[in-house]
């Protein structure tokens, strides 16, 4: 499969910028659509297609965390070094999300309230499941038992996550440490819209597991079987949560398909699957690589086009007065947004190129 230049599996950041778009959309729509606009059945599948943009990015960061350990052990490093330098990374990341979290409360002001900084964001998550993904790769040196454990992790972390919501609520802890557990905020109950450990990190850790068995000496030999594996697999996930959900039976005392549920779960893991399946072969015969490709263009650089968009949808820098808008004009602002980011995202990586370029060329002139 070809890489980009940084290495990257193409498929990957296709992915991402899939993800990207169906971001973008979510948060345009939900900003600028007014009441009566919301109504509609575009809303509808906006609110749908929004489901989706965390458990990508999350599951392509477990997929992404498996290729790199598996690179750093083709190395010889030590599984104490490995663990060492993803936690340090899932720190950076962490902190990251600590400063955008401290941007966004500057620019909401006067209004925003302080606990604005302690809310708990998709960046949040996505840095502490690297950080625990990188003590879980300690304790699991090898790849085969990483990929179980990895998979053993993903489903606990989801079977436990509606009564960690309902009736294991962990009350005893300061809010902004609770919400870390089940999102609670400075609320009475857990907020839906927040992305606490559970079920966020599950995602992850489901996308780990994937990633180990992408890195295994067989698969690398068997690429296009691999990934048809795991496509069928997706398909066996989405059929058992839509056949669990079915059953007549109920294991918890308060069920919520739509939130915590692990059916809903299995069905969105499965459909992840089926769509790096889709993203495999499309860039490999389709035309996702003839020419420029703007969904991995923007998937090289997901960071930069998450943290610069927001205040241009939702922020006081919006392009368009929020929860005013007709279908039409929203989409228009999206399609502003989606060419905007493309642009910042060819600028970045255009001036990454030469910045290396320059350091390349000093260092030959230094070696002289």
């Amino acid at each position: 499969m070809p890489e980009t230049p940084r290495g990257r599996l193409v498929y990957i950041d296709w992915m991402r910028g899939l993800a990207c778009v169906l971001m973008f959309q979510t948060h345009c729509y939900d900003a600028w659509l007014s009441d009566s606009a919301r109504r509609g059945t575009l809303f509808g599948w906006s609110r749908l297609g929004g489901t989706f943009p965390a458990p990508i990015f999350l599951f392509l960061a477990g997929v992404s965390f498996a290729l790199m350990t598996g690179k750093l052990r083709g190395r010889g490093v030590t599984p104490a070094e490995i663990a060492r330098t993803t936690i340090l990374r899932g720190a950076q990341i962490f902190g990251l999300a600590l400063l955008f979290r401290l941007q966004e409360f500057l620019l909401g002001q006067p209004g925003a309230p302080w606990s604005d900084l302690l809310r708990v964001d998709v960046l949040n998550i996505i840095g502490l499941s690297m950080m625990l993904m990188g003590a879980m790769c300690y304790l699991a040196a090898d790849a085969r038992r990483s990929a179980v454990t990895a998979a053993a992790v993903s489903l606990f972390i989801a079977l436990v996550t509606p009564p960690l919501w309902t009736t294991w609520r962990p009350g005893f802890l300061p809010w902004f440490l609770e919400s870390y557990i089940d999102g609670v905020h400075i609320f009475d109950v857990p907020q839906t819209w927040l992305f606490p450990i559970f079920p966020w990190t599950a995602f992850a850790f489901a996308g780990l597991a994937a990633g180990f068995l992408l890195t295994a000496d067989w698969a690398r030999k068997r690429e296009v079987q691999t990934i048809a594996v795991l496509g069928a697999g997706g398909v066996a996930l989405v059929s058992f949560g839509r056949f669990f959900d079915s059953l007549p039976v109920r294991v918890y005392e308060v069920y919520d398909f739509w939130h915590t549920s692990p059916d809903f779960f299995l069905i969105r893991v499965g459909i992840v699957l089926l769509m790096m399946a889709g993203a495999f072969a499309w860039c490999r015969w389709g035309a996702g690589l003839r020419g420029f490709s703007p969904l991995v263009q923007i998937g090289q650089t997901t960071l930069l086009v998450y943290w610069v968009h927001l205040p241009f949808v939702y922020g006081r820098f919006s392009i368009l007065p929020k929860r005013a808008m007709s279908v039409p004009m929203a989409s228009l602002g999206l399609l502003i947004i989606f060419l905007a980011m493309l642009m910042l995202s060819s600028a970045r990586t255009r001036l990454k190129g030469k910045g290396r370029g320059w350091v390349l060329l000093l260092r030959r002139r230094i070696a002289v």
